[in-house]
């Protein structure tokens, strides 16, 4: 098996480089940057590179475009099995609540999740992982949520934590056992939280499994009140939280999750104005989910013109899944939100970058500047626009994770 690569010690220079992703909007032609032990030490014109960067090897990108390494903040990768029947089922009409209500949704990836064994998960994992990798990715979100007990959704974390172990690239777990309330509870979601899911989160919290702590708020998950336990157990386990939430129907998540100051809400096609509002006074990233929105053929469009107003940031993942959104590639999910909800390039580069990074609450990558880390794309264009407007097209020249291959 691959080993991740470790930092390089010895500085080096990218040159010639159009920069996009830096501090400062827009593109920077002809840049250069320093980078020594995995970090970013300088970046600027190569006309201004300091001194003291000059007598360091130099890399030649060749006018090529870099930006941040890509950030899938929104995945499901750890799992077992798959569900082409759903697809089958909603290609003959049937909505995604109808699949779930057929026994069809989370609860059917549960049984087979269950089934498998940690290198089970982890080797089913790794494809999806390598489609990621391929085209920039450095930075991978992976959620539990397809156990709903404690023995698997712990073997879920344990995975995510060791696909690290396995590929050069950054994992960071989201708990998300109020996921969908498995067959054996039906009827019995709070006695599902009380006896299952919030002992789990106690269990992962206490083996450092977890790095926030997510939900699944909707007619068909959890209710505002029941998913306010699970935020309650969060906050004194001091851990972040993010949400699904408004994708099916308003539920009222977004405020639920505002009032919790949450990493992010993710879906939020049935958001409102007033909850852009409330979500950018509590520096909330809206997550879009342009392969779930496409993939269940949703007409709702979230209202990205409210984002925009109230200074929102727009996040973009694949939300990779055995249902919803079997997808794995962010430069789909660019073109996607470009394409479907009207982001432009510049929108759709930062929704998988720096408002990426955001969302997962990490403040040492995403953007191209002194004391980043070294995780950056080269890429085959120019421009951002070129990453968004094609598909089925892969641009990527070369990927650096803390400066190295």
């Amino acid at each position: 098996m691959q080993s991740a690569a470790a930092p390089v010690d010895a500085g080096h220079v990218l040159v010639k480089a159009v920069v996009s992703g830096g501090v400062s909007p827009g593109l920077l032609p002809d840049a250069a940057i320093a980078m020594r032990a995995g970090r970013i030490l300088w970046a600027g014109p190569s006309g201004d590179l300091p001194s003291e960067y000059r007598a360091w090897p130099q890399e030649d990108a060749g006018g090529r475009l870099v930006t941040p390494g890509l950030i899938d903040c929104h995945s499901h990768i750890v799992h077992a099995g798959h569900r082409a029947r759903e697809f089958e089922m909603r290609l003959q009409g049937a909505s995604y609540a109808e699949v779930a209500r057929a026994g069809g949704g989370i609860v059917s990836t549960v049984a087979a999740t269950r089934a498998a064994d940690l290198d089970s998960l982890i080797a089913q994992a790794l494809p999806r992982l390598d489609a990621l990798i391929a085209e920039g990715a450095t930075v991978v979100e992976v959620k539990s949520g397809y156990g709903l007990d404690i023995e698997t959704e712990l073997r879920m974390l344990r995975a995510a934590r060791a696909l690290a172990q396995h590929r050069p690239v950054r994992i960071v777990t989201s708990f998300l056992g109020a996921h969908a309330v498995p067959e054996d509870y039906a009827g019995r979601a709070d006695d599902y939280l009380t006896e299952l899911c919030l002992p789990a989160l106690r269990a992962a919290h206490a083996e450092g499994l977890v790095d926030a702590v997510d939900g699944f708020c909707e007619g068909i998950g959890f209710d505002v009140p029941q998913m306010e336990r699970v935020f309650q157990l969060a906050a004194e386990l001091r851990l972040p939280v993010k949400l699904h939430a408004e994708q099916l129907s308003h539920s009222g998540g977004c405020a639920l999750a505002a009032r919790y100051a949450a990493l992010s809400v993710d879906h939020v096609e049935y958001a409102t104005a007033q909850d852009a509002g409330l979500l950018a006074g509590a520096g909330t990233v809206a997550v879009l989910l342009p392969g779930a929105f496409y993939a269940i053929r949703e007409t709702q469009l979230p209202p990205v013109a409210a984002f925009r107003e109230y200074g929102v940031p727009m996040a973009l993942a694949t939300d990779c899944n055995p249902g919803s959104s079997p997808m794995t590639s962010l430069l789909l999910a660019m073109n996607m939100g470009c394409t479907l909800f009207r982001l432009t390039p510049e929108e759709a580069l930062a929704g998988v970058t720096r408002h990426a990074a955001r969302a997962l609450g990490l403040t040492d990558c995403g953007v191209i500047a002194p004391g980043m880390r070294a995780d950056l794309a080269l890429w085959n264009a120019e421009t951002p626009a070129e990453l968004a407007y094609r598909f089925g097209f892969n641009p990527l020249h070369k990927r650096l994770f803390g400066g190295s291959k």
